[in-house]
């Protein structure tokens, strides 16, 4: 799951991210309504938790703007005006999935992140195959003949990557932009060393090829 945090308070920002990491979230920091809009333009959230107070462009604004688009993210939108007329504006006229007032309990928000990325679109082709291996993206199940696999969540992740490509290469770059967030180094050895675990946990390394300046595809 990618998640979007617009927050201009840089220590609830870094919290918010840093614990929706370790549940397994990718998940970038955008400081202004401006950068956050621009980010939402650029790659497809599962979910942005919205700050109302934003400089440069408001959180309201934000909203109202994506709501136009075709396939917006939902939206948390998070705020210290909890009251009622407060919580019916956010939700029906700028259009937000759900509201959450500040301060908040931390597994709160994780649990109204996770609702809302359910409630997103899921691609009409959940089930993947290709030779041995088996995934399902709906239960975020895989195996290999038969026999399931038990994989973390970055190495499902990638494996879903690389069946979905159908044997076509599949860049770092891309591995980096989808699998983990705009915070890791692209230069860091954190893609080869999961698609390393990976390979073992297949038990067949030649499952999986590495293709000089192109990146990695699966063999049948």
């Amino acid at each position: 799951m990618r998640v979007l945090v617009a927050e201009d308070h840089r220590v609830l920002a870094r919290t918010i991210a840093t614990g929706l990491r370790r549940r397994a979230m990718a998940v970038d920091i955008a400081r202004t309504g401006e950068e956050a809009e621009r980010m939402c333009l650029h790659t497809a959230y599962d979910v942005l938790v919205l700050d109302r107070d934003l400089p440069v462009l408001s959180g309201d604004e934000v909203c109202r703007r994506l709501r136009r688009r075709e396939d917006p993210p939902r939206i948390l939108m998070v705020t210290a005006a909890g009251g009622l007329t407060d919580k019916v504006y956010g939700l029906e006229a700028l259009g937000a999935d759900d509201y959450l007032t500040k301060p908040f309990d931390f597994t709160e928000l994780v649990a109204r992140v996770r609702t809302l990325s359910r409630r997103a679109p899921k691609p009409p082709v959940v089930l993947l195959r290709r030779g041995p291996l088996t995934l399902d993206a709906a239960r975020r199940e895989a195996s290999l003949d038969g026999r399931p696999l038990e994989l973390t969540p970055k190495e499902f992740a990638v494996l879903h990557l690389l069946l979905a490509a159908d044997g076509a290469p599949v860049h770092h770059d891309a591995l980096v932009r989808t699998v983990w967030d705009e915070n890791l180094d692209p230069r860091t050895s954190a893609v080869r060393a999961t698609v390393s675990r990976l390979r073992g946990k297949l038990g067949d390394p030649g499952l999986i090829v590495a293709d000089k300046g192109e990146g990695y595809r699966l063999c049948d």
